[in-house]
């Protein structure tokens, strides 16, 4: 008989559900706070590396200077140009001091040791100038500066190549830093404003898309081009041109914003004043000099 009777509903509380979906909600918050703090540090970590490397490239240029002055005070025979260049010296390896002690993230520190790399090498080829102009004649000291040269010449390959290794990590930090476009969506539209299909009765196109989120990009005025190629890859509408991967480019439209790091949604609207044939257009969009995103769009 009891197996004939109904077994109760279990019940959920309503409170039971609107917790689980509440630490749902959190879980997914989490990991997605967490992986943009990743990407964040990441980004960090290799403009640190880049203000270590231009530091280092500074430091190798400061031990330049002071071992051209340690050659021309072997050189030198006249005793008041020689307290002059020993002074310079001094100074060359003082300011390399500071620039050991100084940390490649102080910004303001580093523009002014920068800046005195430009003062330090006018001075040292006047004194190369003086010296090589009183010794022009004496080809043993030459002889005798061949190990000094040398030593030059490994510093400076050491240098060019940390000036290299400097390259590619700011390639690497631009490339991170330039925009990206998502989401596109074309409409097109006729005389009186609503939406149609038929390449004969389009009279304006409405072109929109998302500039995506990105931290490492650099704030303020943006132009944005929009090429959009017919379907017998001639451009629509043509405005004028921009520079892209070395060449001009024509665009159909263009649009400045104000981009501020956020994501931000562009609309551009296109008046038709030509033929359109149906088939399939192509739409591309391009800032700073690079293309950002790409669609397609077809017309009966």
């Amino acid at each position: 008989m009891d197996e004939l009777l109904p077994r109760p509903q279990r019940k959920f509380s309503p409170w039971l559900i609107v917790l689980a979906i509440v630490a749902a909600v959190l879980a997914i918050g989490c990991s997605w706070l967490y992986g943009l703090w990743n990407e964040q540090k990441q980004e960090n970590v290799e403009l640190t590396e880049l203000a270590e490397l231009d530091k280092k490239e500074m430091e190798d240029q400061y031990r330049q200077f002071d071992m051209q002055y340690g050659e021309l005070q072997r050189q030198i025979r006249n005793d008041s140009l020689l307290q002059l260049v020993d002074k310079e010296r001094e100074r060359t390896q003082q300011l390399l001091k500071e620039l050991e002690q100084t940390k490649a993230t102080d910004a303001r520190e580093i523009a002014r040791l920068k800046k005195e790399i430009t003062s330090l090498r006018a001075v040292l080829q006047s004194y190369i100038v003086q010296v090589d102009s009183l010794n022009r004649a004496n080809a043993s000291l030459r002889a005798e500066n061949t190990e000094i040269k040398q030593q030059i010449t490994e510093v400076t390959a050491k240098a060019e190549q940390v000036s290299a290794e400097r390259n590619v990590l700011r390639d690497k930090v631009d490339r991170a830093a330039q925009l990206d476009a998502t989401g596109f969506w074309v409409t097109a539209q006729n005389k009186r404003g609503k939406n149609v299909q038929k390449a004969k009765d389009v009279k304006r196109f409405s072109i929109g898309f998302t500039i995506v989120k990105n931290v490492t990009a650099q704030n303020g005025q943006r132009i944005i081009y929009v090429r959009v190629l017919k379907p017998d890859n001639s451009v629509y509408k043509p405005q004028g041109t921009f520079e892209y991967e070395g060449t001009t480019v024509q665009y159909s439209e263009k649009k400045y914003i104000e981009y501020d790091g956020e994501e931000q949604n562009v609309t551009i609207y296109s008046d038709v004043d030509e033929f359109l044939d149906a088939g399939n257009y192509s739409l591309f969009v391009f800032a700073d000099k690079q293309m950002i995103g790409s669609a397609s769009f077809t017309l009966k």
